[in-house]
């Protein structure tokens, strides 16, 4: 199922409709701030197994991230942050950055590793924003990657719909996509470390 969303001003309606496909175990391609990213509610077990043979990775080993609505929603999964860290989020959030912080022992047992960390986004775009606002906790989110790998990331919807649409339940069409995926920043230390330089400005890190 395709449908399109307006980036600016979501239809709630719409959102509704997303968020009852989560519920049901649906996994989604949706708009960030970046590419375009595959996902499912974090706490439906089937649901993620199912991204995660779409994906042909290995949740053990593989670090997927969060998207949360704010930072409301970090304290729930993630270790006392450092004053330094929240602050850097603050000033950074919403954005295309990715925050590796150190989880607790709240998040989902799927995403247990042996590491203990949890990325964290908050993009930069109404669309997922709503719909975890709508769903009351956070989606998964994880690059879609073109599978030629003549170009790593599509930006058109529609060719991305085409790829992917016989293993998905629904794709958002927000819009063109970018082709720079998001900042990766790890946050388990004291100092900021930059894993992955992507879009956003990564002078404010240094």
């Amino acid at each position: 199922m395709l449908i399109r969303i307006h980036p600016d001003n979501p239809d709630p309606r719409q959102i509704k409709e997303v968020v009852n496909c989560l519920k049901n175990g649906g996994v989604i391609i949706y708009p960030t701030d970046t590419v375009y990213a595959i996902g499912c509610d974090v706490y439906n077990k089937k649901a993620m197994e199912k991204l995660c043979r779409i994906k042909e990775i290995d949740i053990k080993k593989h670090k997927l991230s969060f998207v949360c609505y704010d930072l409301s929603h970090i304290a729930d999964f993630t270790k006392q942050l450092a004053t330094s860290t929240y602050k850097l989020m603050r000033k950074t959030l919403p954005g295309p950055y990715t925050f590796i912080l150190e989880a607790n022992n709240a998040i989902p047992k799927l995403f247990k590793n042996s590491n203990k960390e949890i990325g964290i986004r908050i993009p930069n775009n109404n669309i997922p924003r709503e719909i975890v606002r709508e769903l009351g906790n956070p989606i998964v989110t994880t690059s879609v990657k073109n599978k030629d790998k003549v170009i790593e990331y599509s930006t058109d919807p529609e060719l991305i719909y085409e790829s992917f649409s016989k293993h998905i339940d629904m794709m958002i069409d927000g819009g063109y996509g970018e082709v720079i995926p998001s900042t990766i920043v790890d946050c388990t230390d004291s100092n900021p470390i930059i894993i992955r330089e992507g879009k956003g400005d990564i002078t404010l890190f240094l």
